[in-house]
């Protein structure tokens, strides 16, 4: 029997059910990272299923200013749909339900666009056909746990293996924040990372966002950190869930950034990874969308398993969308979308 639906976190057994029933997702999709990220709206997770399979995928949907309209965004990281098997296997018939309720919601609703960022290790390209548009943004990069330590080692960069080796006979060492003052340290770097290479106010979490972090209960995070002579000097959240570590947040001390001592941090957490049989880490990719920053250079060096990270726009009502549209340059806003959005 099929049927739609629309849970949200008043209802955060449900909505979790769903994800832990799925076959592949990450602790994007959970609801405790979008009780973290809800500030900006309302979170949903929007569910179909036939009775056998299901589709499912979580937005925020925010109130757009001096308006009774919305749009709706996914959280900040990769996210994007789910469902309890492969996307090739699931029935077209489902893939269409899913795709007429989703749109009738959200014209219904009020719902101008859509934007979601898609996971990199999960193709979702089915669910998406004929259904908004799909734009490739850049690649990711990824570790994969499944070989043995010394392959996984074999795909570093020279130079990288040379660093970390001093990094190591440097009297660095890596422990995991097990104190508040650790984790009041490591959140003191990042503010301090943040406000060094002048990133966007959203970057900047508030001390709630990581003690909630830490705290939640829907998956597993750590922070690692960089230690020289007691003082820390460098730290990174990693997160676990269904096989997939992520590299999350990270932060190195003014003092410490001509040693570079994330690059010793990322190599403990492929070894914590890898102990705990998990299949990967993922390093995600460079500032902005691109390929060519230094951030994504880095990355790069602990592997050459790459990933394209693509994100999905639906344009539900053309016409209101154009007059909200209305004096912007679109010539100038670098595939930004919505384009309203540049106004606010």
């Amino acid at each position: 029997m099929y049927k739609f639906e629309s849970i949200s976190l008043d209802n955060r057994e449900k909505w979790d059910n769903v994800i832990l029933n799925s076959n592949y997702y990450d602790f994007y999709h959970t609801s405790c990272y979008h009780v973290i990220e809800s500030k900006a709206g309302k979170a949903e997770l929007l569910f179909a299923t036939d009775g056998t399979d299901h589709i499912a995928i979580p937005l925020i949907f925010r109130e757009i200013p001096n308006t009774d309209l919305f749009d709706a965004t996914s959280v900040y990281g990769y996210c994007g749909p789910i469902t309890n098997q492969l996307f090739e296997n699931i029935p077209l018939e489902l893939i269409k339900y899913f795709q007429n309720q989703t749109t009738r919601y959200f014209k219904s609703n009020k719902v101008v666009t859509v934007f979601s960022r898609l996971h990199p290790l999960i193709d979702t390209t089915r669910i998406f056909e004929d259904f908004g548009t799909v734009r490739n943004v850049n690649q990711t990069i990824t570790i994969d746990l499944t070989k043995d330590l010394d392959t996984q080692r074999r795909k570093y960069r020279k130079t990288l293996l040379y660093d970390i080796n001093k990094l190591r006979s440097t009297n660095y060492n890596v422990v995991k924040a097990s104190t508040k003052n650790e984790i009041e340290r490591f959140v003191s770097i990042y503010i301090e990372t943040m406000k060094r290479v002048e990133s966007k106010e959203s970057y900047f979490f508030d001390r709630e966002y990581f003690t909630y972090f830490i705290e939640n209960s829907c998956f597993k995070s750590d922070i690692l950190l960089a230690v020289k002579d007691m003082e820390i000097a460098a730290g990174a959240i990693f997160t676990e869930i269904n096989g997939i570590m992520q590299y999350h947040l990270a932060g190195t001390s003014n003092k410490f950034i001509r040693d570079a001592p994330m690059k010793l941090i990322l190599d403990e957490a492929r070894l914590m990874g890898t102990q705990r049989n998990l299949n990967y880490l993922h390093l995600g990719g460079g500032v902005g969308g691109s390929d060519k920053d230094s951030l994504f250079f880095f990355k790069s060096g602990f592997s050459k398993n790459k990933f394209d990270f693509k994100v999905w726009q639906m344009l539900v009502d053309e016409e209101k969308y154009e007059l909200l549209s209305a004096g912007v340059d679109k010539d100038t806003s670098d595939n930004f979308f919505p384009l309203y959005r540049l106004k606010n």
